[in-house]
């Protein structure tokens, strides 16, 4: 993935390594956001969470560990979790 090449900013990176996000840390990091979405295997889905599931929400944003899945990128007020290509050639 090639955010230089596409002129792209991520307006917050954090580092999973350093710090973990689970269960209502990782719900807090993402609720304000206006769309959320994640990667799973081949697909993307796309939450508002205003309106989602919030537990079906945080089983697709976390871990087996229960940690916010990487990447996590935020633009904008708009959240991508997780890495599939397609997902960020075509959203951002």
């Amino acid at each position: 993935m090639a955010f230089k090449e596409k002129s792209t900013t991520v307006d917050k990176e954090v580092n999973a390594k350093q710090k973990i996000y689970n269960g209502e840390e990782a719900w807090a990091v993402i609720a304000e956001a206006s769309k959320v979405y994640v990667a799973s295997g081949k697909r993307i889905i796309e939450f508002d969470p205003a309106t989602a599931d919030k537990n079906e929400m945080l089983k697709k944003i976390t871990g087996r560990t229960g940690n916010l899945r990487a990447p996590a990128l935020k633009r904008g007020d708009v959240f991508y979790v997780g890495y599939n290509a397609e997902m960020y050639d075509t959203l951002i």
